[in-house]
């Protein structure tokens, strides 16, 4: 059964068209289903995760607390990584 902690996420511009049945609109009204309604992506990110999307400063950087700024830094991380892994690839068929 519904307890509240179930949702649904949806586009915005959606929302008015939006077809239930009754018994899921008195579930929302009744605090036992979520409805999100959503401009963007971002929006959709932070309500999921808890945290800011991010966005980018002047440099281009998201700040390391959002969940951009986490992804830019775990790929980062793997770009270091598939670099030193290229450069011993190269060190190893010069040799």
């Amino acid at each position: 059964g519904l307890d509240g902690s179930q949702g649904v996420i949806i586009p915005a511009r959606n929302k008015d068209s939006l077809m239930l049945k009754r018994e899921l609109v008195e579930a929302v009204r009744d605090g036992q289903f979520n409805l999100y309604a959503v401009h963007t992506v971002e929006e959709g990110i932070e309500l999921l995760t808890g945290m800011p999307a991010g966005q980018k400063d002047a440099y281009g950087q998201y700040p390391p607390e959002t969940v951009f700024g986490r992804v830019s830094q775990k790929l980062q991380r793997y770009q270091e990584k598939l670099t030193a892994l290229n450069r011993q690839t190269q060190e190893r068929n010069d040799a």
